[in-house]
């Protein structure tokens, strides 16, 4: 009670359940800001009726103070609403203002992005090992190579791809790599994945 910001941290099919319980000791002046996968401003609007509302999709490197959160208003939020949002969103990482339209591809992409990451790794590993390298070397080389060349792509004015071509050299190791990936669908795979993802979103957002 008497709270500006009521935070929705549950999942998705506890959202109506909890706001329902909790409506009549939210004040009307606060602003929900909800960080369920799916569910849709229209959705706490309904369930809180004449609140501001603001739908989140945080990551789980927020973990570490580095999450990249995407958030939607309603439009009874106001700038107030949206900068106490992203003060207190901005403690654990970037915070970008999108359309509704958008916050589903942004779930399939940055919102499960850290588990792709996290298979090109165990990938990575997989392949160390079966090349006869020992388990703990590898772990070390690739979280580093993985680490580094996430700063490098920041620290640089350049973007992905002039950065892989000054490590592809024609006809060498790397793109005979770059090559193999290329010939297993690693891009449609991705691309799959994030599709998938998204429309997996779309479907948890539908509340009985």
């Amino acid at each position: 009670e008497g709270a500006d910001l009521v935070i929705v941290a549950v999942k998705p099919n506890d959202v109506a359940s909890v706001l329902e319980g909790a409506r009549d000791s939210i004040s009307t002046s606060a602003c929900i800001l909800s960080i369920a996968a799916g569910i849709t401003i229209a959705d706490l609007e309904s369930l809180v009726p004449g609140r501001a509302v603001i739908r989140a999709m945080p990551n789980t490197p927020a973990l570490v103070g580095r999450g990249a959160t995407a958030i939607v208003l309603s439009v009874l939020a106001t700038d107030e609403d949206a900068e106490m949002a992203e003060q207190v969103l901005g403690y654990v990482g970037i915070v970008e203002r999108v359309t509704e339209d958008l916050i589903d591809a942004v779930t399939g992409l940055s919102g499960s992005g850290p588990a792709y990451i996290f298979l090109v790794i165990e990938a990575l590993v997989d392949a160390g090992i079966q090349n006869g390298l020992p388990r703990e070397l590898v772990e070390r080389l690739v979280e580093q190579t993985v680490a580094g060349s996430i700063e490098l792509l920041m620290a640089s004015n350049e973007g992905p791809i002039e950065l892989r071509a000054q490590v592809t050299s024609p006809g060498g190791t790397t793109a005979e790599g770059i090559r193999a990936l290329e010939e297993h669908g690693l891009r449609a795979a991705i691309t799959d994945a994030v599709t998938k993802a998204k429309l997996r979103s779309i479907e948890l957002g539908r509340l009985d």
